[in-house]
């Protein structure tokens, strides 16, 4: 299915029914009252989360949703029936924008959460609730108002506790399919994923928690290099980063492609996308430690990343070595890591949020 995580949509609300303008007539009651019903009101556009969708792919077209209006009232007080409510099922985790103004209006969470985006116009006022003592048969009905119309922005942001970052090749997929059951596209070329791909890690006899493979991240991405910068917002929600390193690689200490000099660069473009990112917990994994010659590698590449304070791990995506001890290492560090702040000052975890 094609991974879409961004969409603008145009949803109008249905508007209410008109009033009615009657009078009774029955045998022998030679002055019959006003009757006119009351208009029914128009329906509601609603979002509701649902944790089954992974992408905003049904939404980009059509690209206007419209509820159904409410029924005109009748003669013999015959309120008109409400207009069907429209409700648009999105991915759990997509954030509602108003286009115009860029305002953040809701942050679907929760599975089953609902927002209501347009509202639907009120039904019109029969004229039979405008006679009074003074005025006893009223000429008078309204019209039914008109439904809210609105442009939005849906931005998807994955609900995942822990993101794997790296350069293109360096094995997210791999690592992705050795550790859950997801089947990601695996090639030997950089930019073989397109798209973040989620899977969920059982880790013991309890421990789940969902992880996603974040491609295209490569120097520039903060300015829109590569892919970067249409993925890079889906790691603000997660609580631990994988840094995968594909340490199969020879090249001088100052070279991009050095492992040690790569994780620099990687790290100063989450900075400058967003700080929250560089500060977030990292796990270092070092990569392909199954081709010829690259375990002798692992102590000094080791014993770098512990002088800069962090935890490596040898490991393998292909062959599985050393994967056990980094998901014992992932699973203890989550159970320390406080639950991911959110808009508002509101705090809530990945698993609450798919509750």
């Amino acid at each position: 299915m094609k991974f879409v995580d961004e969409v603008t949509i145009h949803v109008q609300a249905g508007s209410g029914g008109n009033g009615c303008l009657s009078f009774r007539r029955e045998r022998y009651v030679p002055k019959g009252g006003p009757d006119g019903g009351d208009g029914g009101n128009g329906g509601d556009v609603i979002l509701q989360a649902d944790v089954q969708l992974s992408t905003l792919l049904d939404l980009t077209y059509p690209k206007t949703f419209r509820a159904a209006k409410g029924t005109h009232g009748k003669g013999k007080d015959q309120t008109g029936r409400k207009g069907k409510d429209l409700i648009i099922r999105v991915p759990a985790g997509t954030l509602v924008r108003d286009e115009e103004t860029g305002e953040l209006l809701q942050d679907l969470l929760f599975d089953g959460q609902e927002f209501i985006v347009a509202r639907g116009g009120r039904g019109g006022r029969g004229n039979a609730r405008f006679a009074t003592p003074i005025q006893q048969a009223p000429r008078r009905a309204e019209r039914g108002e008109k439904g809210q119309e609105r442009h939005l922005r849906l931005e998807l942001k994955l609900l995942a506790d822990v993101g794997i970052i790296g350069f293109p090749n360096a094995g997210k997929s791999t690592l992705l399919a050795a550790i859950s059951s997801a089947r990601p596209r695996i090639a030997d070329y950089p930019f073989t994923t397109l798209v973040p791909n989620l899977g969920m890690v059982e880790h013991g006899d309890s421990q789940r928690f969902a992880v996603a493979d974040i491609p295209g991240i490569i120097q520039g991405a903060s300015r829109g290099a590569g892919l970067g910068l249409t993925f890079l917002r889906h790691i603000e929600r997660t609580r631990l980063l994988i840094h995968l390193i594909d340490i199969s690689v020879e090249c001088p200490p100052e070279s991009p492609n050095h492992p040690v000099q790569g994780f620099k660069i990687l790290n100063e473009e989450l900075k400058a996308y967003d700080s929250a990112l560089a500060a977030k917990s990292q796990i270092v994994a070092l990569n392909k430690i199954d081709l010829p010659g690259v375990v002798s590698r692992v102590p000094d590449y080791m014993k770098q990343f512990e002088e800069m304070a962090y935890a490596s791990y040898p490991i393998s995506g292909k062959t599985g070595e050393g994967v056990e001890a980094l998901m014992k290492a992932v699973s203890e560090a989550l159970g320390t890591l406080c639950p991911v702040p959110l808009e508002e000052g509101k705090v809530n975890g990945v698993f609450a949020a798919r509750r």
